[in-house]
């Protein structure tokens, strides 16, 4: 039986603008991919982040349109014709995935889909003034999340660590997780500097503090941090196995962070998962700011790893409008709730906004 394979995009206003080091998103362009055999249809997304993602490209859709053609004249695309659009190799694993699995969007079955178990998640502070900061901050906590991920890198310095230490005074380490991530923002020669004043308010994690590459840094950082290092931009655009392997083996972060959408998907994602144990190394899974769809994906996904510290998967309230979802947030957790996509039928309401 032949694949049809179509896709839309959509742009999803944030509800708060999206402030990291690198700058603010307002908007957020995604694209969701819909590939069909017979009566059974199966979803993925593919959203790269311009500035981050190595498909990051003004020509995305051409090349997205290109590979649903190829589909279309019976032609399957690979991954080794897609190293450098890992987001469209994340969406068509969704797809044919989902596909397999009956069309439902219910990719893995595990505890989390049957709604038994919860995810437990980080509650994600972005920037803004430091007073706002601050107040996201405590609404996070009284909504009952217990690790908290701050952006870091794009203020003053002196006054981010002047918000942690008014934090810890009234949440100490013993009640509250803090992860930090700076997004490469700290010069090579002040990054031990700032992590040194950091380190007194017990941090759990920063992630990539300098810029990616800078290996010299990072592998100086690695072993002389007092705060554990976590891995995200470093990982992007490194695809073949040995090479992977042999950047854990030596730099030994403490941490990889795992996106799905920035990586080329699931696969090259469980190739990180399976480096990391072998070496010892702590990971977690973390969305890259995509829409519920494709925080379905990874969600069901992550709860697959058996994992049991906090992951970076309660993003999907940032946007005005989003598609429905099986996901909500319960005090610091993320519950499915598998009856929610009993009512949807059709591809028209699985595909509108709301």
């Amino acid at each position: 039986m032949t694949y049809r394979a179509e896709f839309k995009k959509y742009s999803l206003d944030f509800i708060n603008p999206m402030g990291t080091s690198r700058g603010v998103l307002q908007q957020r362009d995604i694209y969701i991919l819909c590939i069909s055999r017979g009566d059974v249809v199966g979803f993925g997304e593919c959203s790269p982040l311009t500035g981050l993602s190595l498909d990051g490209d003004p020509e995305f859709g051409t090349k997205l349109s290109r590979v649903c053609d190829s589909i279309n004249n019976g032609i399957m695309p690979t991954d080794e014709n897609l190293l450098d659009w890992p987001s469209i190799r994340f969406a068509l694993e969704s797809a044919f995935l989902d596909i397999e699995r009956g069309g439902k969007q219910q990719l893995f079955a595990s505890e989390f889909t049957k709604g038994v178990k919860d995810l437990p998640t980080n509650g994600l502070v972005v920037m803004e003034s430091i007073e706002n900061m601050y107040r996201q901050i405590v609404a996070k906590i009284d909504a009952g999340f217990r690790c908290i991920k701050i952006k870091v890198g794009a203020l003053d310095f002196n006054a981010e660590c002047t918000l942690i230490s008014r934090i810890r005074e009234q949440f100490p380490a013993g009640k509250i997780d803090l992860r930090l991530d700076a997004n490469g923002a700290f010069a090579d020669e002040e990054a031990l500097a700032k992590l040194e004043t950091l380190a007194p308010f017990s941090i759990h994690s920063i992630e990539q503090p300098v810029k990616p590459r800078h290996w010299d840094a990072m592998a100086f950082l690695c072993r002389e941090s007092p705060i554990p290092i976590a891995w995200d931009e470093e990982l992007i655009g490194i695809f073949d196995i040995d090479e992977k392997t042999a950047l854990v083996e030596a730099f030994r972060p403490a941490f990889l962070i795992l996106k799905p959408t920035l990586l080329g998907g699931l696969k090259a994602c469980e190739e990180w998962v399976d480096i990391a144990r072998k070496f010892d190394v702590g990971f977690w899974v973390t969305s890259a700011l995509e829409s519920n769809i494709g925080l379905n994906i990874v969600s069901q996904w992550a709860a697959t790893l058996d994992v049991s510290i906090p992951q970076g998967l309660g993003t999907g309230k940032l946007f005005t409008r989003n598609f429905q979802s099986p996901l909500s947030l319960q005090n610091g957790y993320l519950h499915y709730s598998p009856e929610k996509f009993a009512a949807s039928s059709t591809v028209q309401d699985k595909l509108q906004l709301r």
